[in-house]
C-alpha cells in the first residue's frame, strides 16, 4: 500500500521540473504536512469560491437572459440578467465591467457556476450601514411614504425614521418630504432582523454646527450677511444665516411703512442684511435691511421747506389725525386740528380716508424725531382773518348750537367761526344752571355780537340781549318809598324773596315783618305763595338788588290812615265836612 502511494506521488511529479516540483519523502512516512500545505495554497485559486463571500468578476458577455462572468475559478459563472436592469427594465452593465456577486449552490449543465449579484448588492450594503453605524457616516435616503410613528426610507434596504428623528425642529407636516433624497444617519441596525432605524435630526445637526461654526467665526456688528429667509411672523422675519438664525424687525425691512413683512419678503428668499447686534453668549443676532440703503430723512427739510404744498397718500387714519406718505419711508402728521378750520370735526375719517391722495402744506420739518407736520386748512383763508370785517358788535346773527358745558354754549355762526353764549347771557331773568335749559343741542337760534376778539379766536354772543332788560325797566319805573305788590317765592333764614315782575326779585327781610320776635324757634312770619304789598326802602341798579320792607308799609298805611282822620276831624271842626272829597270822607 505504500507502495502504490509513493508510485503515485512520484507519478504526479514527473512534470514537474525545478520550483515546481514537489519533493517526494522516500522514507516509509509519506508527504510532509506542512510543505502539503504550501501546496493548497498554491492551487487554492482553483477551489470553488465560498457561499458566503462576495467576490468581484469581470462581465465577460451578455447573452439571452444571462450574464457570464469570470470570477477567477476553473469555471465561468453566469448570473440572471434581470439583476442588472433599472425599474425601466434598461441593463445596467456590459462587457469588461467589474461586478460584485456572490455563488448559489449548483451548476448549469454547461458547467457554469451559479452566481447572484442581487444577493452580493444585500450584502455590501448591510456591510456599508454597518460601517456608517460605527463612523457616523451620512448616508442618503429617499423618502418612500408615510407609516405609523415615522417615515419609511429607502437606504439600500427599507429603513425606519422616527417622526421626532425628521427635523431639529418639530413639524407638523412631514408628507413634504415623501420621494424626496434626504441626508441621513444610522441610529440603530439589527442585521439578523434586519431593522434599521436612521435620523434626518442628527445629519441636519450635524450640517448646522458646521455652517454654524463658519458663520459665528464672521459674524460681528455691522457686517453684512447673506441668509434665507425662514419664517415669517407679525413683528419680523427670522432669517437662516447658516446654522444661526437672526431676527429682522419689520421696523427695519424697509424705510416705508411695512404692516406685515409677507408684503416685503417670503419664505425661501435669499437676501443681504447688515448686522446691528450681535450677542455672542445668548447667540441672538438682530438684523436690518433698510439699513444697506441711503435714510431718506437725509435732505428732508430741503426737499420739504416750510409752508410749501406737498402730495402725498393717507395710509393710515387715527382719532388724532391722518398719516400721509410724501416718498417711501418718509411720512407727515395731519392733526385733526390742523384738517379744517372748524371746530366741530369729531373724526378725521370725515375728510380723508386711506388710499386718498391728497395736497396739503408743510407745518414743521424735525429730522430728530422723523416727523414732519402738515396741514390742509391752511389751502384755504382762515376765516378769523376777517371776521371783524364781516360782523360788527350790536349785530343780530344766526347760528346752529354745536355744543353746550357748565358755563355756556358755543354756536357756530358760519364754517370756522364759532361764538359762546355765557350762561349769563342766556335770560335777563331766568335763574339758569345749565344752557339745556334754555336750548337745544343741534337747533338753530339767533344771539346778539356782544364782543369780538380775532387775534384770539374768540367771539362773544348773547340771547337775552335780544330782549330788553326787565330790570332795567323796573328800575326806570319805580324809586324808593314806592309801595309795590309781590308774591313770596322762597325762604331763606334771614328773609323771604318776593316777586315783583316776571324775573325781578325783591328781598324783605324778617326784620321788616310787623310783630316778629326774631326767635329762631318761632316760625317764618311769610309764606310762599302769599301776596301782599311791600315798601321799597332800598335800590341798586347796578347789583340788581331791592329791598323790601312790609313793616313799613305797614306804617305808612297807618300814617295814610291818620292823616286822613286828622284831616276829617279839622274839616268837621271847621264845619266843612259837606265840601270834603268823596274819598277822604270814606
Amino acid at each position: 500500500m505504500a507502495n502504490t502511494d509513493l508510485t503515485g506521488a512520484e507519478s504526479s511529479n514527473a512534470g514537474l521540473i525545478g520550483e515546481d516540483a514537489v519533493p517526494v519523502e522516500s522514507t516509509a512516512g509519506g508527504v510532509d504536512p506542512e510543505e502539503y500545505q504550501h501546496l493548497l495554497e498554491d492551487y487554492s485559486h482553483l477551489a470553488p469560491p465560498s457561499r458566503h463571500e462576495v467576490l468581484e468578476g469581470r462581465v465577460l458577455k451578455i447573452s439571452g437572459s444571462e450574464v457570464f462572468i469570470d470570477v477567477g475559478y476553473k469555471s465561468d459563472g453566469v448570473a440572471p440578467l434581470a439583476q442588472f436592469q433599472d425599474l425601466n427594465g434598461n441593463v445596467t452593465v456590459r462587457a469588461g465591467d467589474v461586478v460584485q456577486v456572490m455563488v448559489e449552490s449548483g451548476q448549469t449543465s454547461e458547467g457554469y457556476v451559479h452566481l447572484s449579484h442581487e444577493k452580493a448588492s444585500r450584502v455590501k450594503i448591510w456591510d456599508n450601514l454597518e460601517k456608517a453605524l460605527q463612523e457616523q457616516l451620512t448616508l442618503s435616503g429617499r423618502v418612500l411614504g408615510r407609516v405609523k410613528g415615522g417615515l419609511s426610507v429607502d437606504v439600500g434596504v427599507r429603513a425606519f425614521m422616527p417622526g421626532s428623528q425628521v427635523d431639529v425642529r418639530p413639524i407638523r407636516n412631514v408628507d413634504q418630504f415623501i420621494g424626496q433624497d434626504i441626508p441621513v444617519k444610522i441610529v440603530k441596525l439589527n442585521r439578523k432582523r434586519g431593522n434599521v432605524v436612521v435620523s434626518r435630526k442628527l445629519a441636519a445637526q450635524e450640517e448646522v454646527d458646521a455652517r454654524k461654526t463658519v458663520t459665528l467665526e464672521n459674524l460681528h456688528e455691522n457686517s453684512i450677511v447673506s441668509g434665507t429667509v425662514k419664517n415669517l411672523t407679525e413683528y419680523g422675519a427670522f432669517i437662516d444665516l447658516g446654522g444661526i438664525d437672526g431676527l429682522l424687525h419689520v421696523t427695519d425691512i424697509s424705510y416705508g411703512r411695512v404692516t406685515h413683512p409677507a408684503e416685503v419678503l417670503h419664505v425661501g428668499d435669499e437676501i443681504t442684511v447688515q448686522v446691528l447686534k450681535y450677542d455672542p453668549a445668548k447667540e441672538r443676532v438682530s438684523l436690518g435691511m433698510k439699513q444697506l440703503a441711503p435714510d431718506p430723512w437725509e435732505g428732508a427739510p430741503e426737499r420739504y421747506p416750510i409752508q410749501s404744498k406737498v402730495v402725498g397718500r393717507v395710509v393710515s387714519v387715527t382719532d388724532y389725525g391722518a398719516f400721509v406718505e410724501l416718498e417711501p419711508g418718509v411720512e407727515g402728521l395731519i392733526h385733526i386740528s390742523e384738517m379744517t378750520w372748524s371746530r366741530r370735526m369729531k373724526h378725521p375719517s370725515k375728510v380723508v380716508k386711506p388710499g386718498d391722495t391728497v395736497e396739503s402744506v408743510v407745518l414743521e420739518v424735525n429730522v430728530k424725531e422723523r416727523r414732519i407736520s402738515l396741514g390742509l386748512k391752511q389751502l384755504e383763508a382762515n376765516p378769523w382773518t376777517t371776521v371783524d370785517q364781516r360782523y360788527s358788535v350790536g349785530s343780530v346773527v344766526e347760528g346752529r348750537v354745536r355744543n353746550m358745558t357748565e358755563f355756556g354754549a358755543f354756536i357756530e355762526i358760519e364754517e370756522g367761526i364759532d361764538g359762546l353764549v355765557h350762561i349769563s347771557d342766556l335770560s335777563w331773568t331766568k335763574r339758569v344752571k345749565h344752557p339745556s335749559e334754555i336750548l337745544r343741542k343741534g337747533s338753530i337760534v339767533q344771539a346778539v355780537i356782544l364782543s369780538i376778539d380775532a387775534g384770539h379766536k374768540r367771539l362773544s354772543l348773547g340771547i337775552k340781549q335780544l330782549q330788553p332788560d326787565a330790570w332795567e325797566t323796573w328800575f326806570q319805573g319805580h324809586h324808593v318809598n314806592d309801595i309795590v305788590h309781590g308774591k313770596v317765592l322762597r325762604l331763606t333764614g334771614f328773609g323771604a324773596f318776593v316777586e315783583l315782575a316776571e324775573g325781578v326779585e325783591g328781598l324783605c327781610h324778617f326784620s321788616e315783618v310787623p310783630g316778629w320776635s326774631g326767635r329762631k324757634s318761632e316760625p317764618p312770619p311769610l309764606h310762599p305763595g302769599e301776596e301782599m304789598d311791600f315798601m321799597i326802602i332800598r335800590m341798586s341798579e347796578a347789583e340788581r338788588k331791592i329791598g323790601l320792607s312790609l313793616k313799613a308799609q305797614v306804617d305808612a298805611q297807618e300814617r295814610s290812615r291818620l292823616d286822613a282822620y286828622q284831616k276829617r276831624a279839622a274839616a268837621v271842626s271847621a264845619g266843612l265836612e259837606d265840601i270834603l272829597p268823596r274819598k277822604e270822607q270814606a
